[in-house]
This record gives structure tokens, C-alpha cells and sequence, in this order.
């Protein structure tokens, strides 16, 4: 299993103004398996690709690359022997609209697995939900014509009442029937059993610990491997 990130200084050229520090440079995970023990390396040109398109949740702000969910469930991969590159294609502090103007340059190459984690920064920033929707859509369209064979799926979030119960009920709904619409996999709540538990969280209370970015990683990969495996 080969575990890429894509050059930050590329990605920040072509996303709007962040609202989170980026996080510390990142480094390729590594299998916690000895070479010894491990399965013949398949060429990582014939690997199907499984790509994580998000904001600093994907990222793994705050934690150690390795520590951060895209890297649990490669490490999970590895372990299974399945055949997969994974790329961890998150940018701290994207929006919807930032991913929406990026998502062409990273699909250069197709992709088989395409897991979409944005919004949360639109909704804190409580942009209007009409262009939160429409960008998710811009990249699920793009998805399908750069790579039509490719499985999507969609993380879900939720955001505080602080901007009014309507909106955050609004919000939440967005993912629900984008995902309806487009026939997506979809993980209804990112954050499911991490979000709003003070243990979990880092101190900005946004961000996951090393801890609970292993909660999400047991979420994400309850919905990929059924994907991964057939």
C-alpha cells in the first residue's frame, strides 16, 4: 500500500483564503508490517486508487499524518492486502467552493474510490446553504467525467445551532439528498461519537485528537469495505 500526499504548496495555489493554519509538513505513512511478512508489492501503477478530498478534518490537523483517519484506514488496507493507493488530498480550512475549483488538478489521474468531506467550513462560516449545495454538486460532476467508473462517497456533517436550529437542520439535510440525487455511498455523520465529546476533540473543540481520529477511521471504513472488498 502506497500512502501519497499531494504537495501542499500546489494545493494552497488553488483554493480560496483558508480559515485554519495549515497543518505541520506531512509525511507518507508507513506499513506497520515487516517486509518480511508482507504480500508481494504490487506496482503502485496497477493499484486502484482511493482518494480523501476534504478540508483539515482529512488533513489530519493537529495530529501526526500517520494519526489521521485517511492514514488508519490505509494502514487498514495494508493489513488486508488489498489492492489500493491511497491519497490523502485534504487541505486545511476548504470550502466548497475552493474544493470545487481544485478538484479538476487533482483528478489528473482517475481514481476508483472517491470519498468527499467538504462543507464544514461553509457551515461554520454560515455561507449560504443554495452554494454549498451547487459546489458539492460541481464536484460530483466533475468526479464523473474525469473518472465515470468511479465510486463516491459522501461524508456527512453537522454543524452547531449557534446560526439558528433551521440552518443547521438545513445543513445536515444537504448531504442526505445530494446524496439521494446522485445515487452516492453516503457516511451520514463524519464525526459520529467524536464530535461535541471535549476527550476526543483537540482544545479548539473542532478538531480530532490521535484518539479520535481512530473513532472516525472505524466509522469511514465500516462504509469503504464493503466498496474495497468487492
Amino acid at each position: 500500500m502506497k500512502f501519497l500526499h499531494l504537495p501542499v504548496a500546489a494545493l494552497l495555489g488553488l483554493v480560496l483564503t483558508a480559515c485554519n493554519t495549515g497543518p505541520a509538513t506531512e509525511k507518507p505513512a508507513t506499513s506497520a508490517t515487516p517486509a518480511a511478512a508482507a504480500p508481494a508489492a504490487t506496482p503502485a501503477a496497477t493499484k486502484k486508487r482511493l482518494l480523501f478530498f476534504g478540508n483539515s478534518l482529512t488533513a489530519g490537523y493537529g495530529v501526526e499524518p500517520e494519526h489521521a483517519f485517511p492514514a488508519l484506514i490505509g494502514q487498514k488496507i495494508d493489513s488486508l492486502g488489498l489492492d489500493y493507493e491511497v491519497i490523502n488530498a485534504g487541505l486545511s480550512g476548504e470550502t466548497t467552493a475552493g474544493g470545487r475549483s481544485r478538484v479538476g488538478w487533482i483528478l489528473r489521474r482517475p481514481v476508483a474510490v472517491f470519498v468527499l468531506e467538504l462543507g464544514g467550513n461553509d457551515g461554520l462560516r454560515g455561507l449560504p446553504l443554495s452554494a454549498t449545495r451547487e459546489n458539492l454538486q460541481g464536484i460530483i460532476d466533475t468526479v464523473r467525467r474525469r473518472s465515470p467508473g468511479a465510486r463516491i462517497v459522501l461524508a456527512g456533517m453537522q454543524i452547531p445551532r449557534n446560526l439558528g436550529q433551521a440552518y443547521a437542520k438545513d445543513f445536515k439535510d444537504i448531504y442526505q439528498e445530494t446524496a439521494v440525487k446522485n445515487h452516492l455511498v453516503l457516511i451520514p455523520f463524519l464525526l459520529a461519537g467524536v464530535g461535541g465529546d471535549r476527550k476526543l476533540n483537540q482544545a479548539d473543540g473542532i478538531h480530532p485528537t490521535s484518539t479520535g481520529h481512530r473513532v472516525v477511521a472505524r466509522t469511514v471504513w465500516a462504509v469503504l469495505q464493503p466498496l474495497l472488498r468487492n
